[in-house]
C-alpha cells in the first residue's frame, strides 16, 4: 500500500538524518532513557517506574495526533536510537519503528515489541457479515501478507502480559530499581484483574452479546476476551469514512432485530454514520457511546479510567 511505500521512503531519509545529527544527543549521566510509542504504553510504563529515581520517560505519538496517520520527525528518531528501553506496538501503523531500529546506535538497548510479545494471540483483521471493506484503486495487484489487529492494548489481559515484558526489560537495564518495578506491576496487576473481573461479571448479566458499532471496529480483542459478537462498519484501521448504502441498511437492520438501547462509535468520530443508521432503523431515540480507542491520546492518559469508563458505555450498549 501507498502508507507502506511512504512510509519507507520517509525513515530512509530521517535516518541519513539523524546520524548526522545523534553525535550531539548527550547522554544523560543518571537514570535510563525509557521511549514509548503510544499512550496506553506510555501510562503503563509510568505506573511500572511510579517512585524510581532517574528515569527518563517520553511519548513519541501524543498531544492527539493518530497512530495511523503520524509520521516522525528526525526527533523521534534520534530518541528511538538513544533509548535504554523503547516500548512499541509493532503493528502496520507504527512499522516505521522498526526500520529505525535497524541502525543499532544503543547496543544494550531493550525493546519490547507487543505483537512480538503477544504473537501467539495475535489475530488477523477480519470482515464479518455486513462490514465494509477498502476500496482497491484497481491499477495495479499487490501480494501483500495478512494484515494483523494492532489493538491489543484493547484487551486487560493482554494489557497484563504487555506490562510483565515491560517491567522485564526496565529490569534490565536499571536491576538497581527491580524491587520497586516489581512492586509497582504487582499493584497495577491487580487493579487490571479487577478491571477485567468487572468486565467478565458485566457480560454475564448482559441482555446482549453483540454489539453495534457504527464505526471503525477496533475493539476486537475486547470483545475476544469477553467472546462477545459485533457489526460494524468498517476494520479498525479502515481509512473508509463514508458508507455504502448496503452497510447503512445492515446495521440498522442489526439495530432493530436487537432492539440495541445504544449503538458505539469511537473517539474522534463526527457521528454522521451513526446517526444516518439510526433514522434509517427508524430508532432515532437510541443512544449514541463512544467507546474510547485511545488511539490519539496524550500523555495525560489514564488507561484504567479509561477501560472503566468503556465499561460502562459497554453496558449500555448490551443492555
Amino acid at each position: 500500500m501507498f502508507r507502506k511505500l511512504f512510509a519507507a521512503v520517509t525513515i530512509l531519509v530521517l535516518i541519513v538524518s539523524a546520524a548526522g545529527c545523534s553525535k550531539t544527543q548527550q547522554a544523560s549521566s543518571k537514570g535510563i532513557s525509557v521511549v514509548c510509542a503510544t499512550a496506553p504504553l506510555y501510562d503503563w510504563t509510568r505506573k511500572i517506574t511510579e517512585g524510581t529515581d532517574g528515569t527518563d520517560l517520553s511519548l513519541i505519538i501524543g498531544n492527539g495526533m493518530d497512530l495511523h496517520s503520524f509520521q516522525p520527525s528526525a526527533k523521534d528518531i534520534i530518541s528511538i536510537k538513544n533509548a535504554d528501553v523503547l516500548v512499541y506496538v509493532g503493528g502496520e501503523s507504527d512499522g516505521w519503528i522498526r526500520d529505525a531500529l535497524k541502525d543499532p546506535a544503543n547496543k544494550n538497548r531493550q525493546v519490547v515489541c507487543l505483537m512480538d510479545v503477544l504473537k501467539d494471540a495475535i489475530v488477523e483483521e477480519e470482515i464479518v457479515e455486513g462490514m465494509q471493506g477498502e476500496e482497491e484503486d484497481g491499477h495495479e495487484e499487490h501480494e501483500e501478507g495478512p494484515e494483523y489487529d494492532e489493538h491489543v492494548w484493547m484487551s486487560l489481559r493482554l494489557t497484563r502480559r504487555s506490562c510483565k515484558a515491560i517491567e522485564e526489560a526496565l529490569e534490565k537495564v536499571s536491576s538497581s530499581n527491580a524491587a520497586k518495578y516489581k512492586a509497582n506491576l504487582d499493584a497495577y496487576d491487580k487493579k487490571l484483574s479487577e478491571l477485567d473481573r468487572q468486565y467478565e461479571e458485566m457480560v454475564k448479566g448482559a441482555r446482549l452479546d453483540t454489539m453495534v458499532v457504527c464505526d471503525r471496529y477496533p475493539f476486537r480483542y475486547l470483545a475476544e476476551d469477553y467472546k462477545l459478537k459485533y457489526s460494524a462498519a468498517f476494520v479498525g484501521c479502515s481509512a473508509e469514512t463514508e458508507a455504502s448504502f448496503e452497510t447503512v441498511k445492515f446495521l440498522a437492520d442489526k439495530v432493530k432485530a436487537l432492539d440495541s438501547k445504544a449503538v458505539l462509535i469511537i473517539d474522534n468520530s463526527d457521528g454522521k454514520l451513526a446517526k444516518t443508521v439510526l433514522e434509517t432503523a427508524g430508532k432515532s431515540s437510541v443512544k449514541v457511546e463512544v467507546l474510547d480507542s485511545m488511539q490519539s491520546c496524550g500523555a495525560d492518559l489514564d488507561y484504567i479510567r479509561t477501560m472503566t469508563e468503556n465499561l460502562e458505555k459497554l453496558k449500555t450498549a448490551l443492555s
